[in-house]
């Protein structure tokens, strides 16, 4: 991949989910590759009860979030709640790790693999407790061949292991996990002024600004560009007076309408959500999906997938204005459901006749596509925050100019 498209980012952590029954390693497995003890090792079989996030550094990938699971052979009525809970942080995962040991690979561990082949999730094992029992090689040639992955022999409480696992793990996990493509480096060149439209509202955090516009300012440094901030209220008198003039503004969803009127049409327009969207999302399928607001029909259901979770206000854009701005659009009477985080959708996918994703700022690219990819496989159209803004004030084609015509006029797809 052009090297103008990655950068190494630091916004989302890939996340590594570590795999295997009880008592077999997990936790010293993590605690030998943060070097330090992190997770509770105990003889008791079952410690780990619920899956526990512990944040690292993985030497050639940076930070990362290892997950620590209950053991996938747990039993009992709770036992198996702790396994489903295993099982439901899949759509999590950048990377698993499956830890056997005593040269044992029994129906549960192949069944495991084999959703984790389904679920196209990279993976390897490793063979713990080599100190007390080594990998047999006619195991390790079964594994290898059936499952075409690796697996190390290796003890989990030997610091002299470590450097192993952690260069099997830069070996397998997808620099795509770690590595973010640009969000606008692509269709800037060095000197450009990109101008941002950030409001100060009940919404925005104290004393700093909100992470999607930290890291479009980052990334606008990146590829030698200029940034210039301001506030929706300074536009009108702000931008004549800017020389050389901004090649593209980038606006809150919010005040989508007002930028628009503001900032002359020579200048490219779109908003921070859609930034995000064409990064993280499906932005195929969300500029398929977005003109099925305009037949939204009588009492049909729409799911919002906020994926952040904050404290909310009246002003929320997830909760109380898109449901505003589309049930005024339509003239519709609609039905909306909010999911935050990455929780469960408990609906069936197929009562909604659209999904609307926010812009996935606080989760990886991974966990946004797997949050959208049942109603793309269901039918269902699906869109972004930014886009059905645009949409619904009349400004779509022009907020995903900079990605459509823009991209073609400078020369970059």
């Amino acid at each position: 991949m052009d090297s103008k498209l990655m950068k190494k980012g630091h916004a989302t952590k890939p996340h590594i989910g570590i795999f295997g029954k009880r008592n077999i390693g997990k936790s010293s497995l993590i605690n030998l590759l943060a070097g330090q003890e992190i997770a509770i090792v105990s003889e008791i079989p079952g410690t780990t009860t619920d899956p526990v996030k512990k944040s690292i550094e993985i030497m050639g990938i940076g930070p990362v979030i290892m997950i620590d699971t209950a053991g996938i052979d747990d039993s009992g009525m709770l036992g198996e709640k702790r396994v489903a809970r295993t099982r439901d942080i899949f759509s999590t995962i950048d990377l698993a790790i499956h830890i056997i040991a005593g040269n044992t690979f029994e129906e549960a561990d192949q069944k495991l693999m084999e959703e984790f082949k389904t679920r196209a999730i990279p993976f390897f094992l490793v063979h713990n407790k080599c100190d007390l029992e080594s990998l047999s090689p006619s195991l390790k040639t079964i594994i290898e061949n059936k499952f075409n992955t690796l697996i190390i022999d290796a003890n989990t409480r030997s610091p002299a292991m470590v450097g192993d696992i952690i260069r099997t793990i830069q070996e397998t996990m997808p620099t795509t996990a770690w590595k973010k493509q640009t969000l606008i480096g692509d269709i800037i060149s060095k000197g450009d002024v990109v101008l941002l439209i950030t409001p100060i509202d009940s919404e925005a955090p104290e004393g700093r600004m909100i992470l999607p516009q930290v890291q479009v300012i980052r990334d606008v440094l990146d590829y030698d560009g200029i940034c210039v901030v301001c506030k929706e209220h300074e536009l009108d008198t702000f931008i004549p007076r800017l020389s050389p003039k901004p090649v593209l503004a980038i606006t809150d969803s919010q005040v989508f309408p007002r930028a628009d009127a503001a900032v002359p049409k020579e200048i490219l327009l779109t908003s921070f959500s859609i930034v995000f969207a064409r990064q993280k999302g499906d932005f195929g399928a969300y500029l398929k999906g977005t003109p099925k607001i305009s037949t939204l029909r009588e009492g049909e259901r729409i799911l919002i997938l906020e994926s952040c979770t904050h404290q909310i206000s009246c002003d929320d854009i997830g909760r109380f204005k898109i449901p505003r701005w589309l049930t005024n659009f339509t003239g519709k009477r609609l039905e909306f459901d909010v999911v935050a985080g990455l929780s469960r959708i408990e609906r069936p996918i197929n009562d909604y006749a659209l999904v609307i994703q926010c812009g996935g700022c606080m989760i990886t690219r991974r966990q946004l596509l797997n949050r959208i990819k049942t109603a793309i496989d269901a039918g269902i159209p699906v869109t972004n925050y930014g886009l059905v803004i645009a949409f619904v004030h009349g400004i779509y084609n022009r907020a995903i100019e900079p990605f459509t015509k823009g991209a073609e006029k400078r020369g970059t797809t």
